[in-house]
C-alpha cells in the first residue's frame, strides 16, 4: 500500500473542478489523499514550509521552492484573457496610482509579480497592502486602499461591484510577452521521486477529464466552496481558468512559466517533471 499523500489546493471553483474526481476517489489513488483547501497565499506558504507533498502555488511563489519542489504538467491555471485585474472606486490612469495604496492579494501570488512588472515598466512607485483576495475589494470600495489587483471570481464581478478597471495586468503580460499567463501550478515534492510525480500527473489529467465527462457529479462539492454563488459566475470562472494547458501546459506553457520565473529572479531549467 502506498503511502497517504498530503494534498493542497484551493477551493476556488478550477481547483475544485479538477481535483474533485481525484479527491472524492473517482480517480483511485493508492494510500489516499489528505486533503488541505486554502487561500492560494497560505498555500504558497505551506509550500515555503515544505508542509505538503502536493500543492497549488502561484507560479511566481515556485521560484523560492525549486529546490524541494518539481512542478507538474497538468493541474495548474494558465490561459489568455484570464489574469488578475487592477480596479480602482474611479476611473483614472495607472500612472495616476504613483505614490498611493494598493491592496494586493498577498506578496508571493503571480497577481503581484506582474502587477510589480507593471509599475517599473511606467516608473511607479506603490505602497502595497498584503490581503487575503477577497478583502482587496472591499478594501477598496471602504477607500483604505486607493485600488486593489484582484483575482479569481474578483475577475468577473468587480463591475457589479462598482468598481473599474485602471489595467487588465494579463492583457499586459500577453501583449508584453506573446505568451499565456501562468497563473498557477502544482507542485509535487522531488523526495516522493520521479515515478510518483508521474503517477499524480496522470492522476490529475484523469481527474479533470473526468470532470469534463461527468460535470454535473461534482457540482455540489465545487459550489460549496465557492466565494461567489452564481452558477453563471461559477461555470464562467472554470471555462476562464480550466483550460487545455489544464490537461498539459505544452511548449508554450514551458516557455510561459520560464519567462515568469526569470522574472522572478529563477533561471534554473528543471522546472517540470520530465514525461
Amino acid at each position: 500500500m502506498q503511502e497517504t499523500l498530503t494534498l493542497g489546493y484551493s477551493p476556488c471553483p478550477n481547483d475544485t473542478f479538477i481535483f474533485h474526481a481525484l479527491t472524492t476517489g473517482l480517480v483511485p489513488w493508492p494510500g489516499g489523499l489528505d486533503v488541505t483547501l486554502a487561500d492560494v497565499e497560505e498555500l504558497n506558504g505551506l509550500a515555503a514550509q515544505g508542509a505538503l507533498d502536493v500543492v497549488k502555488v502561484s507560479t511566481a511563489a515556485a521560484a523560492s521552492i525549486l529546490d524541494d519542489y518539481v512542478l507538474l504538467r497538468a493541474g495548474g491555471a494558465m490561459g489568455y484573457g484570464a489574469g488578475p485585474v487592477l480596479v480602482a472606486g474611479r476611473s483614472r490612469p495607472f500612472a495616476s496610482l504613483d505614490g498611493c495604496k494598493v491592496a494586493i492579494p498577498g506578496e508571493r501570488t503571480t497577481a503581484n509579480l506582474i502587477f510589480g512588472l507593471c509599475c517599473r515598466e511606467v516608473n511607479i512607485s506603490v505602497t502595497r497592502l498584503p490581503m487575503v483576495f477577497d478583502e482587496v475589494m472591499p478594501a477598496v470600495e471602504a477607500g483604505l486602499a486607493d485600488a486593489g489587483v484582484v483575482i479569481h471570481e474578483g475577475r468577473f464581478t468587480f463591475a457589479g461591484r462598482g468598481l473599474y478597471r485602471v489595467l487588465d495586468l494579463g492583457a499586459w503580460w500577453e501583449a508584453h510577452t506573446g505568451l499565456p499567463i501562468p497563473l498557477g501550478a502544482i507542485a509535487i515534492k522531488r523526495s516522493l521521486g520521479e515515478e510518483t510525480a508521474r503517477r499524480m500527473n496522470e492522476a490529475i489529467r484523469q481527474s479533470l477529464l473526468y470532470a469534463r465527462r461527468k460535470p454535473e457529479a461534482g457540482r455540489d462539492y465545487i459550489r460549496g466552496h465557492a466565494q461567489e454563488l452564481s452558477p453563471s459566475v461559477i461555470r464562467t470562472h472554470i471555462e476562464t481558468f480550466v483550460t487545455d494547458y489544464s490537461l498539459d501546459v505544452g511548449e508554450a506553457g514551458i516557455q510561459a512559466v520560464s519567462r515568469l520565473l526569470t522574472e522572478a529572479g529563477c533561471g534554473r531549467e528543471d522546472i517540470f517533471i520530465r514525461i
